[in-house]
């Protein structure tokens, strides 16, 4: 049982988002006490792995969570780019963190997939701290001959309604 309450979608000023609550783990912080650099990657993998993977008999899931994870399955999601722009530190707290998702970009075997990492939801404060902002590409790859694979016209149907515009970064060169 679980405290953590089920991922929702909701729309916002720039389309529609997956809200995913994600927990942070004391082991997750690093001498400066906030969350550290790459700890924040293995926070959007969490957000990612729920969005995109069927879940099991009894297990809550947004609808986007079409892949099957299963090792038997014949199908790898392979990581070909990452990009992270952080804008405050995050501190350890209790409250799940509210990982927004969308979509960039649903190309041939690829999703770009856009996060906005907020504050939680749950706390009293009027507004949410914006952490964070990243890109992921993803490339669905058949696992035996390790040459990507189209997306399915299942894979478009539950991805779609979360299409949006992609994120800009403000400092990239």
């Amino acid at each position: 049982m679980t405290d953590t309450p089920s991922p929702t979608a909701a729309p916002s000023a720039r389309g529609r988002r997956l809200h995913l609550p994600i927990h942070l783990r004391w082991g997750d912080l690093d001498a400066f006490n906030h969350v550290n650099n790459t700890a924040m990657l293995k926070l959007l993998e969490e957000a990612r792995v729920r969005a995109f993977w069927a879940p099991a008999t009894g297990e809550d899931a947004p609808g986007t969570a079409v892949l099957d994870s299963s090792i038997y399955s014949g199908v790898l999601t392979l990581i070909a780019r990452q990009e992270i722009e952080y804008f405050a530190p995050v501190p350890y707290q209790r409250h799940p963190l509210d990982v927004q998702m969308w979509f960039g970009k649903l190309g041939g075997s690829s999703i770009e997939v856009c996060y906005e990492v907020f504050s939680p939801a749950e706390t009293a404060s009027p507004t949410q701290t914006l952490y964070a902002r990243a890109t992921t590409v993803v490339v669905k790859v058949d696992a035996a001959t390790g040459r990507p694979m189209r997306l399915t016209p299942q894979e478009r149907a539950a991805w779609s309604p979360y299409l949006g515009e992609p994120l800009g970064y403000a400092h990239r060169r």
